[in-house]
């Protein structure tokens, strides 16, 4: 039986998750651990992960966040590349998800397939909890994934009042579902910005390894 395609935001939990959503203080930390763990996943799933990267809000210095690391896997093709991570993800404490699809920002009238991905997910595991996202190398979720990081670090005084927003707004409701379907056209806004800083600058994605 095929797995359902349900909508999950670009470096979110997934909405298996029926506990409250809790935004805690950043801490430095989750970028040493990224970078680490980016850097084993690389070595792990080379030579289909072209990129693995660290992203998301605990990707990003001084945001708070929910503790809980993002990293995407960029690759070719989605189905061959999950079932060959499939294994060497379960013995790093990784499981498979059935969620296969992002949310489309307002306003985009892409087909939906060029947002799809493949998610795998660890908890309560000593190295701590993370979602893996794999895309498609150049599909507009991958590279809105690392732009939304990279517009974030080009500009920290920015950084406050979206931490302040997910913190209220995860106070506010208690449900994670709700606290995605509100959080998801902030961030839209967040990308339209974004996207003509990346036009003014010449920004692109790190280049594959």
């Amino acid at each position: 039986m095929p797995q359902p395609i349900l909508a999950t935001t670009l470096g979110d939990m997934p909405r298996e998750s029926v506990s409250p959503p809790v935004v805690a203080r950043h801490d430095p930390a989750w970028q040493t651990r990224g970078s680490a763990l980016a850097h084993e996943l690389r070595q792990a799933l080379a030579p289909r992960a072209l990129r693995v990267e660290h992203i998301g809000s605990t990707a990003i210095p001084g945001m708070a966040a929910k503790p809980v690391l993002d990293l995407q896997i960029s690759v070719r093709e989605l189905r061959e590349a999950a079932r060959a991570f499939d294994r060497p993800l379960a013995e790093r404490g990784f499981a498979r998800t059935v969620f296969e699809q992002d949310h489309v920002p307002a306003g985009r009238e892409d087909p939906p397939e060029l947002w799809r991905k493949r998610v795998w997910t660890r908890r309560a595991h000593p190295g701590g909890d993370v979602n893996l996202h794999a895309r498609v190398i150049d599909a507009p979720n991958e590279r809105l994934a690392l732009l939304f990081r990279d517009w974030f670090r080009a500009h920290p005084e920015a950084v406050p009042a979206y931490a302040r927003f997910k913190s209220l707004l995860a106070d506010a409701v208690g449900d994670p579902g709700l606290y995605t379907d509100v959080k998801d056209p902030v961030v839209d806004l967040i990308v339209t910005v974004a996207e003509s800083w990346a036009a003014d600058t010449s920004w692109t994605p790190p280049p594959p390894l």
